[in-house]
């Protein structure tokens, strides 16, 4: 009876020392953050703002202007074929996503809705022998999705560690549209009046054209 008690007196000892070795391995029982802020090995963490900044105004707002497409040519191609519409002018994040298109416009602002969260702004752009286009602008203050992160065509997974990181780029890259382009839009009064933009969208849903803007100017 003794014997028993020690031996099992002693497994438990064993057990409690192993559970103690993988407390710090991730993913096996729990993880201890790294406190310090720095990855294994002293590496910088990832800030995705901080790249977004970086970014934003040196190539993320001249590749959105110089390879828009008019807005119009766009839908017409996808009402047509969706598939080689993609092809010709949109560009996909990876095998089986949604293609995302970059695209331009000038028309009169008809609505905006602020009892929706995503705040979508309705612009009626004039084409030729047909009723006008009704493209809607997000304006927040929700504005989802990766529109503009897949857009303009030289943001890859790749060059991220985890989807984390990629997902946040787009996150904050929709953030800089708010700060940075619909902040300077007074929405109360832009109703009736003519509008240029120029920003992404993605293929969610056929027939509805639902962009994320880069630019917007008010006339």
């Amino acid at each position: 009876m003794m014997l028993s008690t020690r031996l099992r007196a002693a497994v438990g000892l064993v057990l409690l020392l192993s559970l103690a070795a993988c407390a710090k391995v991730p993913g096996v029982y729990s993880y201890e953050s790294d406190k310090s802020g720095s990855a294994a090995g002293g590496a910088k963490a990832f800030d995705a703002k901080t790249y977004v900044d970086g970014v934003w105004a040196s190539k993320i707002v001249p590749t959105v202007q110089s390879k828009a497409v008019d807005v119009t040519t766009v839908a017409a191609a996808i009402a047509q074929d969706p598939e080689a519409a993609g092809k010709q002018y949109g560009h996909q994040a990876g095998t089986g996503s949604p293609f995302a298109y970059l695209v331009k416009g000038t028309g009169t602002v008809t609505k905006v809705d602020t009892s929706v969260p995503t705040g979508p702004m309705t612009v009626e752009v004039p084409r030729t022998g047909g009723k006008p286009l009704a493209v809607t602008i997000a304006t927040g203050p929700v504005i989802a999705g990766t529109a503009l992160r897949d857009g303009v065509g030289f943001i890859a997974f790749g060059d991220f560690t985890n989807q984390i990181a990629y997902a946040d780029v787009a996150n904050k890259l929709n953030d800089r549209a708010k700060t940075d382009v619909i902040a300077h839009v007074d929405l109360k009064t832009i109703t009736g009046r003519k509008v240029t933009f120029a920003g992404a969208f993605s293929a969610l849903a056929p027939g509805t054209i639902f962009l994320v803007p880069a630019s917007l100017e008010v006339s």
